[in-house]
């Protein structure tokens, strides 16, 4: 009987599993007012989204925090983006948010988005061209409204820190429909002052009170500036076209500040150990030095410089002995040769020297006549050729030939009338 009854777990998690599979609640846009607004220490925001006659709860977890270019509070309109599910623990639907801007800003948000790309595309916020902040600047400009926290906590933060530094200020405008204009006037102002560095920003506000830091114009005047710029516009979450062209993007102008110029404190310590490690350093070479010297006017060759030149005298004394030892052999061989030659029988006997070629001559000579095939001539034989080629059988004469014969003592030329093989 009882089996048609649920638990409120299951008719939960049925709810769940529906409202998760429904593809209008998978993606919502929803707007309205924060009410009940709270930021847990895990990072996550826990608020409700009201309007007149309805409220739902919501949930922004920590990794799309991080994403968003205001702060939300108490109040604000906002326009979000996100999907509504179930929370089984309390049965309760909810609205769990993936995005969140502030109502009446999406259009300038749409315009932001569209700059930065475009900026970005053409190389604007390439690192390549961002310039070095200078480590100990003399003049620091700064481009801000006159009155306000921002100047004031500039001014205050350079002179704390680094009091030696001058500082210019160049009043703008720092919200409204004219102030990007004056910011752009005032930052190429400040770039004919030979500065070291130059601030731009003011302090915290809603996105549409910093909008005027978008301006493309703006933009163009920060990147082509020789001075190195820093941007420091609102709170550490805010962020503007400037921040990605300047040369450093700082959190708060405070931070610009205490980037801008190093602290003297610090300076002053870094000295103190230069000039503790540099004495160090004197005193230890000093100190090498004068053992070094000390050992040198301890040393043996020093107390005693004539043994140094004994032992190059004993040292010469043998060179000279080896070398007249090298010479003394060398005469005694060139004398033992010149001996030799001096009784060599060619020379006491140059005729037995010609007898002895003219023998071996006359043999050759005999040897080359024995060989000679012309000598057979002598004895009655005969060469036959025929075109200048000795003939050697009667197959290479043809009827009608013409032979020379070779005699002793002349040619015979004549015609074949009749070969016989």
């Amino acid at each position: 009987m009882n089996d048609k009854y649920l638990t409120v777990s299951a008719i939960t998690k049925y709810l769940k599993f529906k409202f998760e599979q429904d593809p209008n609640l998978i993606k919502v846009y929803l707007k309205g007012e924060i009410s009940n607004f709270k930021a847990h220490t895990s990072g996550h925001y826990y608020f409700s989204i009201k309007d007149d006659n309805s409220k739902i709860n919501a949930i922004m977890f920590k990794r799309d925090t991080t994403k968003l270019n205001f702060i939300p509070k108490e109040g604000t309109k906002v326009l979000v983006e996100g999907s509504i599910r179930i929370y089984e623990s309390s049965g309760s639907y909810q609205i769990y948010v993936s995005d969140m801007q502030e109502d009446g800003v999406g259009n300038l948000y749409i315009a932001f988005e569209k700059l930065k790309k475009k900026l970005q595309a053409e190389g604007l916020f390439d690192e390549k061209y961002k310039k070095p902040l200078p480590k100990i600047p003399k003049r620091v400009g700064i481009v801000t409204a006159s009155t306000g926290a921002a100047v004031k906590d500039i001014l205050s933060t350079i002179k704390r820190r680094f009091p030696l530094c001058e500082t210019y200020l160049f009043p703008c405008l720092v919200q409204g429909e004219n102030a990007s204009l004056d910011i752009v006037d005032k930052v190429k102002q400040a770039d004919k002052y030979n500065l070291d560095v130059l601030i731009v920003g003011r302090g915290g506000g809603s996105f549409e009170d910093l909008n005027c830091f978008n301006d493309e114009e703006l933009a163009r005047t920060i990147f082509a500036c020789s001075t190195p710029v820093i941007s420091a516009v609102g709170h550490e979450i805010d962020f503007t076209i400037i921040d990605y062209v300047a040369d450093f993007r700082a959190p708060t102008p405070t931070g610009a500040a205490e980037v801008a110029v190093p602290n003297i404190a610090d300076i002053m310590h870094s000295l103190k150990q230069y000039n503790i490690r540099l004495n160090e350093a004197i005193n230890k070479k000093v100190n090498y030095l004068s053992l070094y010297l000390d050992s040198v006017k301890n040393s043996f060759v020093i107390k005693n410089p004539e043994i140094m030149f004994e032992n190059k005298k004993q040292t010469l004394d043998i060179l000279n002995e080896k070398i007249n030892n090298l010479i003394n052999s060398k005469i005694e061989k060139t004398k033992v040769e010149l001996y030799h030659y001096k009784n060599h029988y060619i020379l006491n006997n140059p005729v037995n020297l010609y007898k002895e070629h003219s023998n071996k001559l006359t043999n050759i000579i005999d040897k080359l006549k024995l060989v000679n095939p012309l000598n057979v001539l002598d004895r009655g034989y005969t060469l036959t050729y025929i075109d200048d080629k000795v003939i050697t059988s009667s197959k290479e004469v043809k009827e009608g030939s013409t032979i020379k014969t070779k005699f002793k003592d002349g040619y015979v030329l004549a015609k074949v009338e009749e070969v016989k093989k």
